[in-house]
């Protein structure tokens, strides 16, 4: 690749040099609702459809709500945006701006998302009304990865103080993704609608399809959803050079039925999904297979008292690794099988009463069970893998049963409050495990450690509840104050519990933490207790709202926090590491301010968005810093609307990270500044939209990204995941 001119240099080095980033970042992420965006089509023909969700705003639109937003309102409102957003197939992606919002890199499609610091199982992600766990030693297959985000219609982080009705069993915040709500025609009328859409990235070759056809009346509607999403490894910035183990393929199906009668709505959606492959990068391993089957069943009323919701959802996941050969193709090499098999069952139930006016109290009731096989088939003529199957996890289940009140209240027009009691009662057990041998030299550590779990007890039960509470004044029309505290507790996942071996190889199989250590199970974890305070000031143009500035800052103290501690070490210098309880405190400021520049016929409309955030964390038993805390971090962004066009000119500063977790031989990465623009037209019912990524073709390393393992496989060299280099997007979008 030829170097760049000393005039492209000169400009890339503008936007670095204006790097200077000081500590700021916020406890509320980004709440979105795209439905509109993606049927303007339709509005604009004056297509009779509507969403069946229309007779149900009474209730979301009670005083009380209202008074207090505890729902995020930091919304995305810039179409170019939204639309950048969903260059990646990744659903993640779609919080890529939120406050507060990092995210775990890993497979193409299967970010780990962070709030505030906080990651993975922390984080209650509720997909569909589904709580989705991670069916995967190496948590290759997250809630998000189970729908792209084309069919997304609304998309929801609440960070640190999280309403008990949104959350449970979760310390770090609630992420809540809805599929579209079912169309129907007016009476007497037959609506038929959809869209396709297609697009392409330079930089690794990727391209995707999706497309949606909805065929209803005014009582029944069927809409058929589909999309396929591929790319090869991607390369770097600077020296152009491929990061292995970053291909993906994937493909999403899904079939919903819907019924609409006066005020009442039933649906149900028929979902599968498939990934042939998908190459993990801080993996040892790679996804060799994924296949998600799914039933979701919601219904909602609206009656004179208020409104009902229930969903039930039955998904079953079978799941395979193995490490793929990037050099001749994608298939698996025979390298070291892992299968994991897992099913899921649960429902909700949730209604939200009207006391009176202002008085709103909601109660729920909510069940997930989690069964879960974990095996590892013997390898043929391997005498450190086998002869026998090695059984990780057996039979194991996880079975959640929570209760909850919540009561919104406005008691006077300038102030409202929200108070919230939760419990839940967590059920864990797991039958027998073994070894690949018993009697080998090579599986002796294996052999010990299973005879030991074989003879313990090991069924667990937690009682955990949650307290939420929370005011909002607004002293002025153009300020607001809303803080408060939260209590929120989680018990530990299945493989934080029973992740039960000791041998080299089979402790550096388990961990999703892309560092490359050994993880070992502990049973006798107890729940995390976190205790969050913060409250928001937002100052705001009350008549014209041309500007916004917010500031969130906020504390979180968390009673045995799920940490490790090192209990041996490998050839390379990584860590055997096991689960333990230490006490731990978060905290950081988030922030955000828009301005609007222009408005005028002439030019249309500019605005200036700009947010950012800074965290950290402490283990205070072992004064480390927690891992993955995403350094001081924030966007500067300029975006255009004049008629069918928009546009926008982006950076993204990310500081040096130079406080790491020591325990896990997390590497430093340095700081960085990537520039990006974008825009889309609208003509008729086609939307073209076009972006270049990493103009400057800046190296960096991903400061969550973790260790290259694909690449230290392949030359021996350990180091940061580096960050993907300069890419051309394109995407073409027709509806009917």
């Amino acid at each position: 690749m030829p170097a760049p001119s000393r005039k492209h240099a000169l400009l890339c080095s503008v936007f670095t040099l204006g790097f200077i980033v000081s500590s700021t970042s916020p406890v509320r992420a980004a709440s979105f609702d795209l439905t509109k965006e993606d049927h303007l089509a339709n509005s604009q023909k004056g297509t009779p459809a509507q969403s069946a969700a229309a007779p149900l705003s009474a209730a979301k639109s009670s005083p009380a709500k209202d008074g207090i937003a505890f729902h995020a309102d930091e919304n995305i409102v810039v179409n170019a945006l939204r639309l950048s957003d969903r260059h990646s197939p990744d659903t993640t992606s779609l919080f890529r701006h939120s406050l507060g919002f990092s995210s775990y890199s890993a497979g193409g499609v299967s970010a780990l998302p962070v709030l505030n610091g906080m990651a993975d199982d922390r984080v209650a992600t509720i997909v569909d009304g589904m709580r989705i766990a991670s069916a995967c030693p190496n948590h290759m297959n997250p809630a998000l990865s189970y729908i792209d985000p084309d069919s997304v219609s609304k998309a929801e982080a609440i960070a640190g103080i999280t309403p008990v009705s949104v959350g449970g069993d979760s310390t770090g915040g609630s992420i809540i993704v809805e599929r579209r709500d079912p169309l129907f025609a007016e009476h007497g009328k037959l609506l038929v609608t959809g869209h396709v859409r297609g697009d392409y990235r330079s930089n690794g070759g990727g391209s995707g399809a999706s497309g949606t056809l909805t065929v209803a009346n005014d009582t029944w509607s069927l809409r058929y959803t589909g999309s396929y999403a591929h790319a090869s490894n991607y390369r770097t910035g600077g020296e152009n050079r491929q990061v292995r183990s970053t291909s993906y393929l994937t493909f999403n199906h899904a079939v919903t039925a819907g019924f609409h009668k006066d005020n009442h709505l039933v649906a149900v959606t028929f979902g599968q999904q498939d990934i042939p492959y998908e190459g993990f990068a801080n993996q040892y391993m790679d996804m060799t297979n994924n296949r998600s089957t799914y039933v979701n069943g919601k219904y909602k009323g609206d009656f004179d008292w208020g409104v009902l919701e229930a969903r039930a959802y039955w998904q079953r996941v079978d799941h395979a690794m193995n490490m793929m050969n990037d050099k001749g193709g994608h298939t698996a090499t025979t390298g070291m099988p892992m299968n994991t098999d897992s099913r899921s069952v649960g429902y909700t139930l949730k209604a939200t009463i009207r006391l009176t006016p202002k008085h709103t109290l909601t109660l729920g009731s909510e069940f997930d069970h989690n069964g879960l096989n974990d095996w590892w088939p013997p390898l043929s003529g391997s005498m450190m893998m086998g002869p026998n199957t090695f059984h990780n996890i057996n039979n194991g289940h996880r079975d959640r049963l929570g209760h909850y009140a919540e009561w919104n209240a406005q008691w006077l027009p300038r102030l409202s409050t929200l108070l919230g009691f939760r419990s839940d009662i967590i059920m864990m057990n797991t039958g027998t495990v073994s070894p690949y041998s018993w009697t080998s030299m090579m599986s002796m550590a294996d052999a010990m450690a299973a005879q030991r779990f074989n003879a313990a007890s090991r069924g667990r039960t937690d009682t955990n509840f949650d307290v939420t509470a929370m005011a909002r004044w607004r002293p002025l029309d153009s300020l607001s104050i809303e803080g408060g505290y939260a209590r929120k507790t989680r018990s530990p996942n299945l493989y934080e519990r029973y992740s039960w071996a000791q041998g080299t190889m089979a402790t550096s199989m388990i961990g999703w933490f892309g560092d490359g250590n050994g993880y070992v199970g502990n049973l006798n974890l107890t729940p995390e207790v976190a205790n969050t305070a913060s409250f928001t000031i937002t100052w705001h143009d009350p008549t014209d709202d041309a500007w916004e500035i917010k500031v969130q800052p906020y504390y979180t103290y968390t009673h045995n926090y799920i940490n490790v501690v090192r209990i041996g070490s490998f050839s390379n210098g990584l860590s055997k590491l096991q689960f333990v309880n230490h006490n731990a405190q978060s905290y950081g400021i988030n922030s955000s301010a828009r301005a609007r520049l222009w408005k005028t016929d002439a030019y249309g409309t500019g605005e200036i968005r700009a947010n950012l955030n800074w965290v950290r964390g402490q283990d205070l038993q072992n004064h480390s810093s927690l891992y993955h805390q995403m350094p001081t971090n924030g966007t500067v962004g300029l975006y255009e609307t004049y008629q069918n066009w928009t546009g926008r000119a982006e950076v993204t500063l990310v500081k040096s990270k130079d406080t790491v977790d020591w325990v896990r031989n997390e590497p430093r990465t340095p700081g960085y500044a990537l520039l990006g623009i974008g825009g889309s037209y609208r003509w008729r019912n086609f939307l073209l939209d076009a972006s270049i990524e990493n103009i400057c073709n800046q190296k960096y390393y991903l400061p969550l990204g973790g260790m290259s393992l694909g690449d230290y496989d392949a030359t021996g060299i350990l180091g940061p995941l580096p960050g993907m280099g300069r890419s051309f997007n394109v995407s073409l979008t027709a509806s009917f």
